[in-house]
C-alpha cells in the first residue's frame, strides 16, 4: 500500500513479503522439493526477515528448484535475486531476495549445517494451508 507521497508502507511491504513466500514455496513444490521450512528471523538477524529452507534430493533437483524459484519470482513479481551463490556446485544454493533468503540444500548439507537448530530461537512459520502435505 502506498500513501499519497508514493512511499510503500510497512503493511504493504509485509503483504508483499508474504506473497513472495507463497510464490517461492509454490515454485519449490512444483519441482518436488522436500521438507520446506520458513523461519522468521527479523527480530534476531539484521540480514533478512525470513529464511526459507528447502531440500532437493540431487544436485540436478537443487538447481531445478533454484531455476523454478527464479523464473516464478521474475514472472509474477519482476523480482530477481540480489545474489545467487552455490549454483555451480549444486549442493547448497543461496538466493538473496532481500527480505527473504532462500537456502536449497542436498540432505547431507542440510543436516550438516542444520540452520533450523542454529536459528532455533526463530519463529517457525507454517506453510500456507494450501501447501500443507496431506
Amino acid at each position: 500500500m502506498t500513501n499519497p507521497t508514493g512511499i510503500i508502507t510497512p503493511i504493504a511491504e509485509n503483504l508483499k513479503t508474504e506473497q513472495f513466500l507463497e510464490t517461492i514455496v509454490t515454485a519449490a513444490e512444483d519441482k518436488k522439493a522436500g521438507d520446506i521450512a520458513i523461519l522468521k528471523v527479523a527480530d534476531i538477524c539484521y540480514l533478512t526477515d525470513y529464511f526459507l529452507i528447502i531440500t532437493g534430493y540431487s544436485t540436478t533437483q537443487v538447481r531445478a528448484i533454484e531455476d523454478a524459484i527464479e523464473a516464478a519470482m521474475e514472472l509474477e513479481w519482476q523480482q530477481s535475486p540480489r545474489q545467487v551463490e552455490g549454483k555451480s556446485e549444486g549442493s547448497w544454493i543461496l538466493m538473496d531476495y532481500g527480505a527473504i533468503i532462500v537456502h536449497i540444500f542436498l540432505p547431507k548439507e542440510r543436516e550438516f549445517y542444520n540452520l533450523e537448530a542454529f536459528w532455533g530461537h526463530a519463529q517457525r512459520i507454517p506453510l500456507p494451508s494450501d501447501h500443507l502435505e496431506e
